[in-house]
């Protein structure tokens, strides 16, 4: 009778994690702060039909780095659980630490108990009634939460990425200036990303009930200049 192969579980969890870095850098970047009337999402993606950013909520929203296929079974996910909690109780009691928590527990239990982890890291953003009641929830592949404060980098290049960030952010900058920050972390020194090459939407509380929106078009040339 032979004896089992042993992996130690310490390994085995590294692997893992390993694997779904890989799969996650493979992808583009994306980066979302806050601005003046609520939460702008930029990430690079020069698809006009595969979005990286979507709506979940009325103030919610979402967006996944990684493999497409994926962070969009996440992303309608969220949507069903959303829905029903609205529908059930109070379109008021569909918050995002709630959702996050959600993903945490998905993400979590696939890490640990499949052969295979999922090659994402997904964000979740709800703008408030005032500015500092904005949130931004990050959820790696394994079902680590982090709360963001003013800005969330995801994807490969994201130590990089938030340090060119984090050099000259304001929290608190206008739709414009939020806009060419992020495009600029985004491109780095070294290349530029022309409007063509970005999927910009953004929550904001001059929107109506409903205050996703996408930026798209003339207006998006306008604001990247």
């Amino acid at each position: 009778m032979s004896t089992p192969f042993y992996v130690a579980p310490e390994q085995v969890m590294k692997d893992r994690a390993d694997y779904a870095r890989k799969g996650i850098a493979r992808g583009r970047s994306l980066v979302a702060s806050t601005f003046d009337d609520g939460i702008v999402i930029v990430a690079e993606n020069p698809s006009n039909t595969l979005h990286k950013v979507s709506e979940i909520y009325d103030r919610i929203g979402f967006a996944g780095v990684g493999k497409y296929n994926e962070f969009d079974q996440l992303r309608i996910a969220g949507i069903r659980h959303a829905d029903l909690k609205g529908f059930n109780y109070s379109r008021h009691d569909v918050d995002a630490l709630s959702l996050a928590n959600q993903y945490a527990q998905m993400l979590g239990q696939t890490f640990t108990h499949e052969m295979k982890p999922m090659e994402v890291e997904i964000l979740v953003a709800e703008i408030g009634e005032e500015d500092d009641d904005d949130q931004l929830f990050h959820i790696l592949y394994d079902g680590t939460v982090y709360d963001r404060t003013g800005y969330a980098v995801l994807g490969g290049d994201a130590e990089a990425i938030a340090l060119r960030v984090e050099d000259g952010f304001e929290a608190r900058k206008d739709l414009t200036g939020a806009i060419r920050h992020a495009r600029d972390a985004l491109a780095g020194p070294e290349r530029e990303l022309p409007a063509g090459d970005l999927e910009v939407a953004a929550l904001g509380r001059s929107n109506g009930r409903r205050t996703f929106r996408r930026i798209v078009g003339d207006e998006l040339d306008g604001l990247v200049g």
